[in-house]
C-alpha cells in the first residue's frame, strides 16, 4: 500500500514546465521527490560533477591506506597510535564534509511576507 495516498493536478504553462523539468533533471530526482522536498523546506542540490566521485574514490582509498597502515603499526608496534588516529579522524571529517557539502539539500531561506496594509508607490 501506499504512504501517499493524497494526488492532486498542478497546472503550469510551457515555460513555468520546461524550467521544472531543467531543474529536476539537475537533480536526479524525480518531479515528484523534487516537489516532495521544495515543499519540506529544502532546495535539492545538482547532481555532482563526475570529478566529486574520482576525489571521493581517492579519500577512501587513502582512508584505507591508512587502516592498512594502522594495522601493521600495531603489529609490529613501529607508529604512535593517538598520532595516527587523530589523522584517521581527520580524513573522515574531510570526507565527511565534502560529501555534505556535494549532496545534501540546503534549508530554503524563508522570504519575509509582504505587509497587505503596505501599497507600493
Amino acid at each position: 500500500m501506499r504512504k501517499r495516498s493524497v494526488s492532486f493536478l498542478l497546472r503550469l504553462n510551457e515555460s513555468e514546465h520546461a524550467r521544472l523539468m531543467r531543474e529536476v533533471k539537475q537533480t536526479g530526482l524525480s518531479r515528484e521527490a523534487y516537489i516532495r522536498a521544495l515543499i519540506n523546506g529544502y532546495v535539492p542540490k545538482p547532481i555532482p560533477q563526475p570529478d566529486y566521485y574520482a576525489m571521493m574514490r581517492q579519500l577512501h582509498a587513502i582512508g584505507n591506506n591508512l587502516n592498512q597502515l594502522a594495522a601493521k603499526a600495531h603489529t609490529t608496534g613501529h607508529l604512535e597510535r593517538a598520532t595516527f588516529q587523530e589523522e584517521a579522524d581527520q580524513l573522515r571529517r574531510a570526507v565527511q564534509q565534502i560529501q555534505q557539502a556535494v549532496t545534501e539539500p540546503e534549508r530554503r531561506v524563508k522570504q519575509p511576507r509582504a505587509n497587505p496594509n503596505v501599497h507600493p508607490p
